[in-house]
């Protein structure tokens, strides 16, 4: 039985203090703009990254490996929640709501 395709991805996990969603970059720091993320295609790297990314729990929490695609300016999210998760916390602006208003 074959496994299913490697599809790319991006690190995503909140901020342990701000609590908002954010993403790995290449440099090794973490964002809240998808768009810096890395991307990943490859699914050894991905495997460590993420588990160099769960190793900072003092930045983060709730880590985990999300599908992506390339987009024109980098990485969109293939699913409706990580693309929920771009626009921040939802009970009232602030955060990432703040600088779209």
């Amino acid at each position: 039985m074959m496994s299913p395709r490697f599809t790319p991805k991006v690190i995503t996990a909140n901020a342990l203090l701000e609590g908002d969603a954010v993403w790995l970059t290449e440099a090794d720091t973490w964002t809240r703009d998808i768009r810096e993320a890395e991307l990943i295609t490859d699914e050894a790297h991905a495997d460590l990254r993420l588990l160099e990314a769960q190793s900072r729990a003092g930045e983060v929490a709730g880590v985990y490996l999300a599908d992506a695609k390339a987009g024109a300016n980098g990485p969109e999210p293939v699913h409706f929640r990580e693309e929920f998760r771009t626009r921040g916390p939802s009970n009232y602006a602030h955060g990432k709501q703040v600088e779209l208003s």
